[in-house]
Protein backbone atom coordinates (compact mmCIF):
# COMPACT_ATOMS: atom_id res chain seq x y z
CA UNK A 1 0.00 0.00 0.00
CA UNK A 2 2.84 2.40 0.84
CA UNK A 3 4.45 1.75 -2.55
CA UNK A 4 1.15 2.39 -4.29
CA UNK A 5 0.65 5.66 -2.40
CA UNK A 6 4.21 6.70 -3.22
CA UNK A 7 3.67 5.95 -6.90
CA UNK A 8 0.44 7.91 -7.05
CA UNK A 9 2.07 10.79 -5.16
CA UNK A 10 4.85 11.03 -7.73
CA UNK A 11 2.30 10.95 -10.56
CA UNK A 12 0.20 13.66 -8.93
CA UNK A 13 3.20 15.91 -8.27
CA UNK A 14 4.49 15.53 -11.82
CA UNK A 15 1.10 16.26 -13.37
CA UNK A 16 0.61 19.26 -11.11
CA UNK A 17 3.83 20.76 -12.43
CA UNK A 18 2.46 20.39 -15.95
CA UNK A 19 -1.05 21.59 -15.25
CA UNK A 20 -0.23 24.55 -12.96
CA UNK A 21 0.81 27.03 -15.67
CA UNK A 22 -2.31 26.17 -17.68
CA UNK A 23 -4.56 27.48 -14.93
CA UNK A 24 -2.52 30.63 -14.34
CA UNK A 25 -4.30 33.00 -16.68
CA UNK A 26 -3.00 36.41 -15.69
CA UNK A 27 -2.89 37.39 -19.38
CA UNK A 28 -6.53 36.87 -20.24
CA UNK A 29 -7.87 37.23 -23.76
CA UNK A 30 -7.95 40.79 -25.03
CA UNK A 31 -10.14 42.80 -22.63
CA UNK A 32 -12.94 44.68 -24.32
CA UNK A 33 -11.83 48.21 -25.14
CA UNK A 34 -8.16 47.34 -25.72
CA UNK A 35 -6.18 47.07 -28.95
CA UNK A 36 -3.05 45.00 -28.36
CA UNK A 37 -0.40 45.81 -30.95
CA UNK A 38 2.83 43.85 -31.37
CA UNK A 39 6.16 45.38 -32.42
CA UNK A 40 9.90 44.96 -31.78
CA UNK A 41 10.29 48.44 -30.26
CA UNK A 42 13.83 48.40 -31.66
CA UNK A 43 13.53 49.38 -35.34
CA UNK A 44 13.93 53.16 -35.39
CA UNK A 45 12.39 55.31 -36.74
CA UNK A 46 9.42 52.95 -37.13
CA UNK A 47 9.51 51.91 -33.47
CA UNK A 48 11.89 52.14 -30.54
CA UNK A 49 12.10 51.87 -26.74
CA UNK A 50 12.50 54.82 -24.36
CA UNK A 51 12.26 55.47 -20.62
CA UNK A 52 9.32 57.90 -20.49
CA UNK A 53 6.15 58.91 -22.28
CA UNK A 54 7.59 62.01 -23.93
CA UNK A 55 6.77 62.78 -27.57
CA UNK A 56 3.71 60.59 -27.64
CA UNK A 57 5.30 57.33 -26.49
CA UNK A 58 3.04 54.55 -25.14
CA UNK A 59 3.79 52.27 -22.18
CA UNK A 60 4.87 48.75 -23.05
CA UNK A 61 2.78 45.99 -21.50
CA UNK A 62 4.46 44.23 -18.58
CA UNK A 63 7.36 46.70 -18.53
CA UNK A 64 8.16 50.16 -17.23
CA UNK A 65 9.52 51.23 -20.61
CA UNK A 66 7.70 53.07 -23.40
CA UNK A 67 7.49 52.60 -27.17
CA UNK A 68 7.78 55.49 -29.60
CA UNK A 69 8.10 55.95 -33.33
CA UNK A 70 6.10 56.13 -36.55
CA UNK A 71 4.34 52.80 -35.95
CA UNK A 72 3.26 53.90 -32.48
CA UNK A 73 1.77 57.16 -33.79
CA UNK A 74 -0.15 55.31 -36.50
CA UNK A 75 -1.33 52.74 -33.95
CA UNK A 76 -2.58 55.55 -31.71
CA UNK A 77 -4.63 57.00 -34.55
CA UNK A 78 -6.17 53.61 -35.31
CA UNK A 79 -6.93 52.88 -31.63
CA UNK A 80 -8.46 56.33 -31.08
CA UNK A 81 -10.78 55.99 -34.07
CA UNK A 82 -11.81 52.52 -32.84
CA UNK A 83 -12.46 53.91 -29.33
CA UNK A 84 -10.03 51.43 -27.82
CA UNK A 85 -7.06 51.76 -25.51
CA UNK A 86 -3.72 51.11 -27.22
CA UNK A 87 -1.56 48.45 -25.55
CA UNK A 88 1.95 47.85 -26.92
CA UNK A 89 3.26 44.28 -26.65
CA UNK A 90 7.02 44.18 -27.18
CA UNK A 91 7.87 41.03 -29.13
CA UNK A 92 10.81 39.68 -31.14
CA UNK A 93 10.33 39.89 -34.92
CA UNK A 94 10.16 36.09 -35.24
CA UNK A 95 7.47 35.96 -32.57
CA UNK A 96 5.10 38.50 -34.12
CA UNK A 97 3.24 36.14 -36.46
CA UNK A 98 2.69 33.35 -33.89
CA UNK A 99 1.69 35.97 -31.32
CA UNK A 100 -0.99 37.26 -33.70
CA UNK A 101 -2.21 33.83 -34.78
CA UNK A 102 -2.45 32.61 -31.18
CA UNK A 103 -4.45 35.65 -30.04
CA UNK A 104 -1.71 37.18 -27.88
CA UNK A 105 -2.01 40.39 -29.89
CA UNK A 106 -4.71 41.89 -32.11
CA UNK A 107 -2.52 43.49 -34.76
CA UNK A 108 1.07 43.82 -35.98
CA UNK A 109 2.14 47.39 -36.61
CA UNK A 110 5.88 46.98 -36.93
CA UNK A 111 7.02 48.13 -40.37
CA UNK A 112 5.88 44.82 -41.84
CA UNK A 113 5.38 44.45 -45.59
CA UNK A 114 2.39 42.45 -46.90
CA UNK A 115 4.42 39.91 -48.89
CA UNK A 116 2.72 37.01 -50.65
CA UNK A 117 4.18 34.47 -48.19
CA UNK A 118 2.98 36.37 -45.14
CA UNK A 119 -0.43 36.89 -46.74
CA UNK A 120 -0.91 33.13 -46.71
CA UNK A 121 -0.74 33.19 -42.90
CA UNK A 122 -2.38 36.50 -41.96
CA UNK A 123 -4.42 39.29 -43.56
CA UNK A 124 -3.12 42.79 -44.20
CA UNK A 125 -4.71 46.20 -44.27
CA UNK A 126 -4.08 48.80 -46.92
CA UNK A 127 -0.64 50.39 -46.85
CA UNK A 128 0.10 53.03 -44.21
CA UNK A 129 3.59 53.85 -45.52
CA UNK A 130 5.51 53.28 -48.76
CA UNK A 131 9.28 53.32 -48.81
CA UNK A 132 12.14 52.46 -51.15
CA UNK A 133 14.96 49.99 -50.73
CA UNK A 134 18.50 51.17 -50.07
CA UNK A 135 21.81 49.60 -49.10
CA UNK A 136 23.59 50.79 -45.98
CA UNK A 137 27.36 50.50 -46.23
CA UNK A 138 30.46 52.10 -44.68
CA UNK A 139 31.90 55.45 -45.72
CA UNK A 140 35.44 54.12 -46.00
CA UNK A 141 34.70 51.53 -48.71
CA UNK A 142 34.39 51.79 -52.47
CA UNK A 143 30.72 50.86 -52.17
CA UNK A 144 29.93 54.26 -50.65
CA UNK A 145 30.30 55.72 -54.16
CA UNK A 146 27.95 53.17 -55.75
CA UNK A 147 25.11 54.35 -57.96
CA UNK A 148 23.72 51.01 -59.17
CA UNK A 149 23.40 47.43 -57.99
CA UNK A 150 26.21 46.41 -60.35
CA UNK A 151 28.63 48.46 -58.24
CA UNK A 152 28.08 45.97 -55.40
CA UNK A 153 29.55 43.09 -57.40
CA UNK A 154 31.37 40.64 -55.05
CA UNK A 155 30.21 42.62 -52.00
CA UNK A 156 29.17 40.75 -48.86
CA UNK A 157 25.52 41.75 -48.51
CA UNK A 158 22.81 40.52 -46.15
CA UNK A 159 19.37 41.52 -44.84
CA UNK A 160 17.01 40.77 -41.98
CA UNK A 161 15.79 37.22 -41.55
CA UNK A 162 12.17 36.64 -42.51
CA UNK A 163 11.87 39.74 -44.72
CA UNK A 164 11.66 40.22 -48.48
CA UNK A 165 14.83 42.35 -48.17
CA UNK A 166 16.84 39.15 -48.07
CA UNK A 167 15.24 37.83 -51.26
CA UNK A 168 16.13 40.91 -53.33
CA UNK A 169 19.83 40.52 -52.48
CA UNK A 170 19.91 38.00 -55.35
CA UNK A 171 19.26 40.87 -57.79
CA UNK A 172 22.80 42.17 -57.21
CA UNK A 173 25.09 40.70 -59.92
CA UNK A 174 27.69 38.23 -58.55
CA UNK A 175 26.89 39.24 -55.00
CA UNK A 176 28.52 37.43 -52.09
CA UNK A 177 25.24 36.80 -50.28
CA UNK A 178 25.67 36.31 -46.56
CA UNK A 179 23.43 34.50 -44.10
CA UNK A 180 20.37 36.48 -43.04
CA UNK A 181 20.61 38.13 -39.64
CA UNK A 182 18.01 38.25 -36.91
CA UNK A 183 17.68 42.02 -36.50
CA UNK A 184 19.00 45.41 -37.56
CA UNK A 185 21.27 45.94 -34.52
CA UNK A 186 23.09 42.71 -35.43
CA UNK A 187 23.52 43.84 -39.04
CA UNK A 188 24.83 47.25 -38.02
CA UNK A 189 27.39 45.65 -35.69
CA UNK A 190 28.47 43.29 -38.48
CA UNK A 191 28.80 46.23 -40.89
CA UNK A 192 30.85 48.36 -38.50
CA UNK A 193 33.17 45.43 -37.73
CA UNK A 194 33.74 44.62 -41.42
CA UNK A 195 32.02 41.22 -41.36
CA UNK A 196 29.70 42.43 -44.15
CA UNK A 197 29.98 45.22 -46.72
CA UNK A 198 26.36 46.29 -46.51
CA UNK A 199 22.79 45.36 -45.76
CA UNK A 200 19.48 45.98 -47.52
CA UNK A 201 17.10 48.27 -45.70
CA UNK A 202 14.33 50.82 -46.18
CA UNK A 203 15.02 54.50 -46.62
CA UNK A 204 13.78 55.70 -43.17
CA UNK A 205 16.09 53.24 -41.41
CA UNK A 206 18.94 54.16 -43.76
CA UNK A 207 18.47 57.88 -43.11
CA UNK A 208 18.58 57.20 -39.39
CA UNK A 209 21.68 55.01 -39.58
CA UNK A 210 23.52 57.60 -41.66
CA UNK A 211 22.53 60.54 -39.48
CA UNK A 212 23.57 59.04 -36.14
CA UNK A 213 26.71 57.24 -37.27
CA UNK A 214 29.10 59.18 -39.55
CA UNK A 215 30.89 55.94 -40.43
CA UNK A 216 27.80 54.63 -42.26
CA UNK A 217 26.44 55.69 -45.61
CA UNK A 218 23.08 55.07 -47.26
CA UNK A 219 23.20 54.29 -50.98
CA UNK A 220 20.08 55.23 -52.94
CA UNK A 221 19.31 54.08 -56.47
CA UNK A 222 17.32 55.36 -59.39
CA UNK A 223 14.34 53.33 -60.53
CA UNK A 224 16.35 51.81 -63.39
CA UNK A 225 19.49 51.00 -61.39
CA UNK A 226 17.92 49.83 -58.13
CA UNK A 227 15.96 46.87 -56.83
CA UNK A 228 12.97 45.74 -58.85
CA UNK A 229 10.12 45.14 -56.43
CA UNK A 230 6.39 44.64 -56.37
CA UNK A 231 4.32 47.45 -54.85
CA UNK A 232 3.36 45.27 -51.87
CA UNK A 233 7.03 44.68 -51.10
CA UNK A 234 7.78 48.33 -50.39
CA UNK A 235 4.50 49.00 -48.66
CA UNK A 236 4.00 48.75 -44.90
CA UNK A 237 0.66 47.47 -43.64
CA UNK A 238 -1.15 46.43 -40.49
CA UNK A 239 -1.15 42.65 -40.01
CA UNK A 240 -4.30 41.05 -38.59
CA UNK A 241 -5.66 37.53 -38.13
CA UNK A 242 -7.21 35.71 -41.07
CA UNK A 243 -10.83 36.72 -41.52
CA UNK A 244 -10.68 39.52 -38.94
CA UNK A 245 -13.78 41.63 -39.54
CA UNK A 246 -12.08 44.77 -38.21
CA UNK A 247 -9.74 45.07 -41.21
CA UNK A 248 -12.39 47.06 -43.08
CA UNK A 249 -12.57 49.54 -40.20
CA UNK A 250 -8.78 49.84 -40.10
CA UNK A 251 -8.71 50.48 -43.86
CA UNK A 252 -11.30 53.22 -43.45
CA UNK A 253 -9.23 54.88 -40.73
CA UNK A 254 -6.06 54.73 -42.83
CA UNK A 255 -7.90 56.18 -45.84
CA UNK A 256 -8.72 59.25 -43.75
CA UNK A 257 -5.01 59.98 -43.09
CA UNK A 258 -3.67 62.00 -46.07
CA UNK A 259 -0.26 61.24 -47.57
CA UNK A 260 1.29 64.54 -46.53
CA UNK A 261 0.31 63.87 -42.91
CA UNK A 262 1.96 60.44 -43.05
CA UNK A 263 5.16 61.99 -44.41
CA UNK A 264 5.03 64.61 -41.66
CA UNK A 265 4.65 61.90 -38.99
CA UNK A 266 7.64 59.98 -40.38
CA UNK A 267 9.80 63.12 -40.57
CA UNK A 268 8.90 63.91 -36.96
CA UNK A 269 9.71 60.34 -35.89
CA UNK A 270 13.16 60.64 -37.46
CA UNK A 271 13.74 63.85 -35.49
CA UNK A 272 12.30 62.48 -32.23
CA UNK A 273 14.21 59.20 -32.03
CA UNK A 274 16.68 59.10 -29.10
CA UNK A 275 19.69 58.60 -31.37
CA UNK A 276 18.93 61.86 -33.19
CA UNK A 277 18.77 63.67 -29.85
CA UNK A 278 22.23 62.38 -29.01
CA UNK A 279 23.61 63.69 -32.29
CA UNK A 280 22.16 67.13 -31.53
CA UNK A 281 23.62 67.06 -28.01
CA UNK A 282 27.09 66.10 -29.20
CA UNK A 283 27.08 68.73 -31.94
CA UNK A 284 26.28 71.40 -29.34
CA UNK A 285 29.54 70.66 -27.53
CA UNK A 286 28.06 68.86 -24.50
CA UNK A 287 30.21 65.73 -24.38
CA UNK A 288 29.47 62.82 -22.07
CA UNK A 289 31.18 59.47 -21.65
CA UNK A 290 29.36 57.03 -23.93
CA UNK A 291 29.07 54.29 -21.31
CA UNK A 292 27.77 56.76 -18.73
CA UNK A 293 25.21 58.01 -21.24
CA UNK A 294 24.01 54.50 -22.07
CA UNK A 295 23.61 53.64 -18.39
CA UNK A 296 21.90 56.94 -17.67
CA UNK A 297 19.40 56.43 -20.47
CA UNK A 298 18.88 52.69 -20.17
CA UNK A 299 20.01 51.76 -16.66
CA UNK A 300 16.44 51.18 -15.52
CA UNK A 301 15.75 48.89 -18.48
CA UNK A 302 18.93 46.90 -17.82
CA UNK A 303 18.09 46.59 -14.13
CA UNK A 304 14.58 45.30 -14.86
CA UNK A 305 15.94 42.90 -17.46
CA UNK A 306 18.51 41.64 -14.96
CA UNK A 307 15.78 41.07 -12.38
CA UNK A 308 13.69 39.05 -14.86
CA UNK A 309 16.74 37.02 -15.89
CA UNK A 310 17.65 36.20 -12.29
CA UNK A 311 14.06 35.31 -11.42
CA UNK A 312 13.78 32.88 -14.33
CA UNK A 313 17.22 31.35 -13.76
CA UNK A 314 16.98 30.88 -9.98
CA UNK A 315 13.38 29.66 -9.84
CA UNK A 316 13.81 27.54 -12.97
CA UNK A 317 16.96 25.88 -11.63
CA UNK A 318 15.43 25.27 -8.20
CA UNK A 319 12.22 23.75 -9.54
CA UNK A 320 14.16 21.86 -12.20
CA UNK A 321 16.41 20.34 -9.55
CA UNK A 322 13.33 19.28 -7.57
CA UNK A 323 11.91 17.64 -10.69
CA UNK A 324 15.22 15.90 -11.27
CA UNK A 325 15.26 14.58 -7.70
CA UNK A 326 11.69 13.28 -7.99
CA UNK A 327 12.41 11.56 -11.28
CA UNK A 328 15.68 10.14 -9.98
CA UNK A 329 14.04 8.74 -6.83
CA UNK A 330 11.16 7.28 -8.84
CA UNK A 331 13.60 5.44 -11.08
CA UNK A 332 15.14 3.74 -8.06
CA UNK A 333 11.84 2.32 -6.79
CA UNK A 334 11.87 -1.49 -6.71
CA UNK A 335 9.57 -3.15 -9.17
CA UNK A 336 6.04 -3.49 -7.79
CA UNK A 337 4.83 -7.01 -7.11
CA UNK A 338 1.21 -6.26 -7.95
CA UNK A 339 0.64 -6.55 -11.72
CA UNK A 340 -1.53 -3.44 -11.95
CA UNK A 341 0.93 -1.36 -9.97
CA UNK A 342 3.79 -2.74 -12.03
CA UNK A 343 1.97 -1.74 -15.25
CA UNK A 344 1.43 1.85 -14.08
CA UNK A 345 4.99 2.02 -12.79
CA UNK A 346 6.36 1.03 -16.19
CA UNK A 347 3.93 3.30 -18.03
CA UNK A 348 4.95 6.29 -15.94
CA UNK A 349 8.60 5.34 -16.42
CA UNK A 350 8.12 5.42 -20.20
CA UNK A 351 6.44 8.82 -19.96
CA UNK A 352 9.36 10.13 -17.92
CA UNK A 353 11.83 8.78 -20.47
CA UNK A 354 9.90 10.47 -23.28
CA UNK A 355 9.83 13.75 -21.33
CA UNK A 356 13.58 13.62 -20.73
CA UNK A 357 14.47 12.78 -24.33
CA UNK A 358 12.13 15.40 -25.82
CA UNK A 359 13.25 18.29 -23.63
CA UNK A 360 16.92 17.38 -23.82
CA UNK A 361 16.73 16.88 -27.58
CA UNK A 362 15.03 20.15 -28.59
CA UNK A 363 16.18 23.78 -28.19
CA UNK A 364 14.55 25.87 -25.49
CA UNK A 365 13.54 28.52 -28.03
CA UNK A 366 11.48 25.91 -29.91
CA UNK A 367 9.94 24.66 -26.68
CA UNK A 368 9.01 28.25 -25.79
CA UNK A 369 7.21 28.87 -29.06
CA UNK A 370 5.40 25.51 -29.00
CA UNK A 371 4.25 25.80 -25.38
CA UNK A 372 3.38 29.51 -25.26
CA UNK A 373 1.84 29.95 -28.69
CA UNK A 374 0.88 26.33 -29.37
CA UNK A 375 -1.27 25.96 -26.27
CA UNK A 376 -3.08 29.20 -27.11
CA UNK A 377 -3.74 28.10 -30.70
CA UNK A 378 -4.74 24.53 -29.84
CA UNK A 379 -6.73 25.02 -26.62
CA UNK A 380 -7.44 28.75 -26.45
CA UNK A 381 -5.48 29.05 -23.19
CA UNK A 382 -3.70 32.38 -22.80
CA UNK A 383 -0.76 31.90 -20.44
CA UNK A 384 0.88 34.61 -18.40
CA UNK A 385 4.22 35.07 -20.17
CA UNK A 386 6.30 35.06 -16.96
CA UNK A 387 4.51 31.97 -15.64
CA UNK A 388 5.02 30.28 -19.01
CA UNK A 389 8.71 31.26 -19.00
CA UNK A 390 9.20 29.85 -15.48
CA UNK A 391 7.47 26.65 -16.54
CA UNK A 392 9.61 26.31 -19.67
CA UNK A 393 12.92 26.89 -17.88
CA UNK A 394 11.89 24.56 -15.04
CA UNK A 395 10.89 21.58 -17.16
CA UNK A 396 13.86 22.07 -19.48
CA UNK A 397 16.21 22.11 -16.50
CA UNK A 398 14.37 19.17 -14.92
CA UNK A 399 15.10 17.01 -17.97
CA UNK A 400 18.84 17.62 -17.63
CA UNK A 401 18.86 17.42 -13.83
CA UNK A 402 17.08 14.05 -13.86
CA UNK A 403 20.08 12.51 -15.61
CA UNK A 404 22.49 14.33 -13.31
CA UNK A 405 20.60 13.04 -10.26
CA UNK A 406 20.58 9.53 -11.73
CA UNK A 407 24.36 9.69 -12.03
CA UNK A 408 24.58 11.03 -8.48
CA UNK A 409 22.53 8.11 -7.12
CA UNK A 410 24.64 5.58 -9.01
CA UNK A 411 27.78 7.17 -7.53
CA UNK A 412 26.67 6.08 -4.03
CA UNK A 413 28.19 2.70 -3.21
CA UNK A 414 25.76 -0.22 -3.30
CA UNK A 415 27.06 -1.30 0.06
CA UNK A 416 25.32 1.65 1.67
CA UNK A 417 21.97 0.53 0.22
CA UNK A 418 22.58 -2.97 1.53
CA UNK A 419 23.68 -1.73 4.94
CA UNK A 420 20.61 0.48 5.29
CA UNK A 421 18.30 -2.37 4.33
CA UNK A 422 20.15 -4.69 6.71
CA UNK A 423 19.29 -2.50 9.71
CA UNK A 424 15.63 -2.43 8.70
CA UNK A 425 15.34 0.80 6.73
CA UNK A 426 12.70 0.99 4.03
CA UNK A 427 13.56 2.16 0.54
CA UNK A 428 12.13 5.59 1.26
CA UNK A 429 14.11 5.94 4.50
CA UNK A 430 17.27 4.81 2.73
CA UNK A 431 16.83 7.43 0.04
CA UNK A 432 15.97 10.26 2.45
CA UNK A 433 18.51 9.60 5.20
CA UNK A 434 21.42 7.91 3.46
CA UNK A 435 21.46 8.44 -0.30
CA UNK A 436 19.94 11.84 -1.08
CA UNK A 437 22.16 13.84 1.33
CA UNK A 438 25.18 12.46 -0.52
CA UNK A 439 23.54 12.97 -3.92
CA UNK A 440 22.81 16.63 -3.18
CA UNK A 441 26.48 17.24 -2.37
CA UNK A 442 27.68 15.28 -5.39
CA UNK A 443 25.43 17.10 -7.88
CA UNK A 444 25.98 20.59 -6.47
CA UNK A 445 28.70 21.52 -9.05
CA UNK A 446 26.46 20.32 -11.89
CA UNK A 447 23.52 22.23 -10.41
CA UNK A 448 25.61 25.37 -10.34
CA UNK A 449 26.53 24.79 -13.95
CA UNK A 450 22.81 24.55 -14.84
CA UNK A 451 22.19 27.85 -13.04
CA UNK A 452 24.91 29.56 -15.08
CA UNK A 453 23.51 28.07 -18.28
CA UNK A 454 20.00 29.23 -17.40
CA UNK A 455 21.19 32.78 -16.71
CA UNK A 456 22.45 32.91 -20.30
CA UNK A 457 19.77 30.79 -22.00
CA UNK A 458 16.90 32.94 -20.77
CA UNK A 459 17.78 35.24 -23.68
CA UNK A 460 15.80 32.96 -26.03
CA UNK A 461 12.58 33.72 -24.12
CA UNK A 462 12.29 37.07 -25.88
CA UNK A 463 10.45 35.14 -28.59
CA UNK A 464 7.48 34.96 -26.20
CA UNK A 465 7.71 38.66 -25.25
CA UNK A 466 9.71 38.17 -22.04
CA UNK A 467 11.80 41.33 -21.64
CA UNK A 468 14.86 39.77 -20.04
CA UNK A 469 18.35 41.30 -20.03
CA UNK A 470 19.44 40.54 -23.60
CA UNK A 471 16.15 41.69 -25.12
CA UNK A 472 16.40 44.97 -23.20
CA UNK A 473 19.98 45.41 -24.37
CA UNK A 474 19.06 44.74 -27.98
CA UNK A 475 16.23 47.25 -27.78
CA UNK A 476 18.62 49.86 -26.39
CA UNK A 477 21.18 49.17 -29.14
CA UNK A 478 18.48 49.44 -31.78
CA UNK A 479 17.55 52.84 -30.34
CA UNK A 480 20.90 54.51 -29.61
CA UNK A 481 22.94 52.86 -32.43
CA UNK A 482 25.81 52.35 -29.97
CA UNK A 483 25.99 48.64 -30.58
CA UNK A 484 29.45 47.67 -29.34
CA UNK A 485 29.20 49.82 -26.23
CA UNK A 486 25.69 48.61 -25.36
CA UNK A 487 26.50 44.94 -25.88
CA UNK A 488 29.72 45.36 -23.90
CA UNK A 489 27.68 46.60 -20.92
CA UNK A 490 25.29 43.65 -21.29
CA UNK A 491 28.29 41.30 -21.47
CA UNK A 492 29.69 42.74 -18.23
CA UNK A 493 26.32 42.34 -16.48
CA UNK A 494 26.05 38.71 -17.58
CA UNK A 495 29.61 38.05 -16.37
CA UNK A 496 28.88 39.61 -12.99
CA UNK A 497 25.77 37.45 -12.63
CA UNK A 498 27.45 34.18 -13.60
CA UNK A 499 30.64 34.89 -11.63
CA UNK A 500 28.65 35.80 -8.50
CA UNK A 501 26.51 32.68 -8.83
CA UNK A 502 29.61 30.51 -9.19
CA UNK A 503 31.32 32.05 -6.14
CA UNK A 504 28.21 31.66 -3.97
CA UNK A 505 27.83 28.02 -4.93
CA UNK A 506 31.49 27.39 -4.11
CA UNK A 507 30.86 28.77 -0.62
CA UNK A 508 27.87 26.43 -0.28
CA UNK A 509 30.05 23.49 -1.35
CA UNK A 510 32.64 24.34 1.31
CA UNK A 511 29.91 24.66 3.92
CA UNK A 512 28.56 21.24 3.01
CA UNK A 513 32.07 19.76 3.09
CA UNK A 514 32.41 20.70 6.76
CA UNK A 515 35.44 22.12 8.64
CA UNK A 516 38.94 21.63 7.26
CA UNK A 517 39.90 19.68 10.40
CA UNK A 518 37.24 17.06 9.70
CA UNK A 519 38.76 13.56 9.78
CA UNK A 520 37.06 10.55 8.27
CA UNK A 521 36.38 7.65 10.66
CA UNK A 522 38.44 5.17 8.63
CA UNK A 523 41.44 7.52 8.77
CA UNK A 524 41.14 7.58 12.58
CA UNK A 525 40.99 3.79 12.69
CA UNK A 526 44.15 3.56 10.58
CA UNK A 527 45.95 5.95 12.93
CA UNK A 528 44.93 3.87 15.98
CA UNK A 529 46.15 0.66 14.36
CA UNK A 530 49.48 2.35 13.54
CA UNK A 531 49.91 3.40 17.19
CA UNK A 532 49.38 -0.20 18.27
Amino acid sequence: MKKRITLFAFVAMFLSLIILPNVTHADAQTPEGELRVGMEAGYAPFNWTQNNDSKGAVKIQGDDSYAGGYDVQMAKKIADKMNRKLVIVKTEWDGLLPALQSGKIDAIIAGMSPTAERSKEIDFSDSYYTSQLVIVTRNDTKYAQATSLEDFKDAKITAQLGTFHYDVVDQIPDVNKQEAMDNFPAMRVALESGVIDGYVSERPEGVTAESVNPELHMVEFSAANGFQTNPEDTQVSVGMRKGDSEIAQVNQILAEIPEDERVEIMDQAIKDQPAAEEVATNSSGKKENVFVRILRQNGGMFLRGTGVTLLLAIVGTTVGTLIGLLVGVFRTLPEAKNKLNRFFQKLFGWLLSAYIEIFRGTPMIVQSAVIYYGIAMAFGIDLNRIAAALFIVSINTGAYMSEIVRGGIFSVDNGQFEAAHAIGMTHGQTMRKVVLPQVLRNILPATGNELVINIKDTSVLSIISVTELFFQGKSAAGTNYLFFQTYFIICVIYFVLTFSATRLLRLVEKKMDGPDAYTRLEDTDVAIEADK
